[in-house]
């Protein structure tokens, strides 16, 4: 299974964050590739999916998201493979001037 680690921004936001330290937040979940992935981590913390997704289904511009430290590059497509023992981590980016 893979590895998905919320960085603190996102973790901060879930209802069960009074539930864990504050920080990042790694749960491990099934998923050949990113969308997968993602998916099941919306089946346990289903209001980060409007966060990290758009409508049209594509990671939002304010978040980034690298695969085994790799960023993702593509954000409308989400079929980069994950490795069963891959490592997806999800940060909010850095916008403005």
């Amino acid at each position: 299974m893979a590895k998905v680690v919320l960085a603190p921004a996102l973790t901060r936001w879930l209802p069960a964050a009074a539930n864990h330290s504050p920080g990042e937040l790694a749960l491990q979940v099934a998923g050949a590739d990113v969308g997968q992935v993602l998916q099941a981590v919306f089946q346990t913390h289903p209001g980060l999916r409007g966060y990290v997704l758009d409508e049209q289904g594509a990671v939002r511009h304010h978040v980034a998201v690298f695969v085994d430290g790799q960023a993702l590059q593509d954000k409308r497509d989400l079929r980069q493979p994950v490795a069963a023992d891959g490592e997806v981590y999800v940060m909010q980016a850095l916008s403005g001037g």
